[in-house]
């Protein structure tokens, strides 16, 4: 399938790619419709298509092209209005100590070593399990623009964690992150979507942009956590509202008959 739509003096095409099998809901299929990105427009075209609910993987854009499914949204944490909860409050205080490094898009071995721990112990089984250094230079540098993998350092040097992000006119977009796999208490994962509220409240950026959230996907539950938080619907962003007690009624039912 080939779509096209005007940007500038170039036509930009569009694909769709075969249905294959949801990774967030059993028993679903998924297509995607995406794109490439080159050159100096890069920058320009990854705006314009995440805030249409596009998603960056080094120099493809893509969203969720589902047939008979539409629970993939695109989701925003805006800054001005989130408030830390308890928990939250307690992984910033954890990890206050940890310099932030913003560095280069650039792939470096001690990274690659941190990743490879990672997904090692993590995603055993997963797509990018078996990466080698040149899948992860292609991961970090491949349609990077105005594109930065912020490093977390401990008091002593030592990397513990990363996250590449991609800076939008309206706030930051978390790419992909990955982190030490022995420090599970410290909750990396979530210190890195917080510290980068803070970083983006302290510039002046209204949103942090995390990628899709799935209803009904164990795997994306983490993300309604930062509240509130803003999900793309036809007619718009809107905040996600808490189930109702009867949906956690029904939701409870469901599991005692399983």
């Amino acid at each position: 399938m080939l779509v096209t739509r005007p940007f500038a003096t170039r036509q930009l095409p569009f694909f769709l790619t075969a249905p294959t099998a949801c990774p967030y809901l059993e028993g679903r299929m998924e297509r995607k419709i995406f794109t490439r990105v080159d050159g100096e427009q890069t920058a320009h075209l990854n705006n314009i298509l995440t805030h249409a609910g596009f998603r960056r993987s080094q120099s493809i854009l893509y969203r969720p092209a589902c047939e008979m499914c539409s629970a993939c949204k695109s989701a925003r944490i805006p800054v001005s209005e989130f408030k830390p909860s308890r928990t939250q409050r307690r992984v910033l205080k954890r990890n206050a100590g940890l310099l932030r490094l913003p560095r280069p898009a650039e792939a470096m071995p001690e990274q690659f070593a941190l990743l490879s721990r990672y997904l090692n112990a993590r995603h055993g089984d997963g797509d990018m399990a078996g990466m080698d250094f040149f899948d992860f230079a292609s991961m970090i540098e491949d349609g990077a623009e105005h594109t930065e993998l912020v490093e977390y350092r401990d008091a002593h040097g030592q990397l513990i964690a990363c996250v590449l992000v991609d800076r939008l006119i309206d706030g930051f977009s978390l790419v992909y992150s990955f982190f030490a796999p022995d420090r599970d208490k410290d909750s990396l994962g979530a210190y890195i979507i917080l510290d980068h509220i803070e970083r983006a409240r302290a510039e002046n950026l209204p949103f942090v942009y995390l990628g899709y959230w799935v209803q009904g996907s164990p795997k994306m539950d983490y993300k309604a956590h930062y509240k509130p938080l803003e999900v793309l619907e036809p007619e718009g962003w809107r905040t996600l509202q808490p189930p109702s007690h009867a949906q956690e009624r029904s939701k409870a039912d469901i599991t005692d008959k399983n």
